[in-house]
């Protein structure tokens, strides 16, 4: 068996998009979605949003913060947590729960991880599974797939095991 062992999960309530289910593929794009839902983009809201598609990998709150104020951007901890908590329930930027806490992503539509063990990264990937499978499935469980996410995990060091 290879290093990598892939599972698929079914993604934990998913929210909801009021407006569009269009796909949030840059800043621009999260900017637009917070106007449509009516979400007020502040002057933090933005340095958050900015910040996430910069730094393209997922983040901690706190990791969020210490960036924030790095760069000179005044926002405190409170600001930080209340707009990641508005903009992940309104679809605009991905929440991932993990035993030890959550980390902010800035894909919100499906997608899959890798999981990379020995740098505790996690990569954003589109995965488009044959249809032939999602069917299989389908026929195995009884239940009507609508969407679907895989975590694969492996090392980015090939060394290691």
């Amino acid at each position: 068996m290879g290093k990598t062992t892939p599972t698929v999960n079914k993604l934990k309530n998913m929210p909801k998009q009021a407006v569009t289910t269009k796909p949030i593929r840059s800043l621009e794009d999260a900017l637009e979605q917070c106007q449509l839902l009516g979400m007020r983009v502040s002057r933090q809201r933005r340095f958050i949003l900015e910040l996430l598609w910069q730094a393209n990998e997922h983040l901690s709150a706190r990791e969020i913060y210490d960036r924030l104020n790095q760069q000179g951007k005044d926002i405190g901890h409170t600001s930080v947590y209340q707009n990641l908590e508005a903009l992940s329930s309104q679809g605009i930027i991905e929440c991932i729960e993990r035993c030890d806490g959550r980390l902010y992503g800035n894909i919100s539509d499906s997608h899959s991880h890798v999981n990379c063990v020995d740098t505790n990264q996690i990569l954003d990937v589109h995965i488009e599974l044959p249809e032939e499978f999602i069917r299989q499935v389908e026929q195995q469980t009884g239940v009507k797939i609508t969407d679907y996410s895989i975590n694969f995990y492996g090392y980015r060091n090939s060394q290691a095991s």
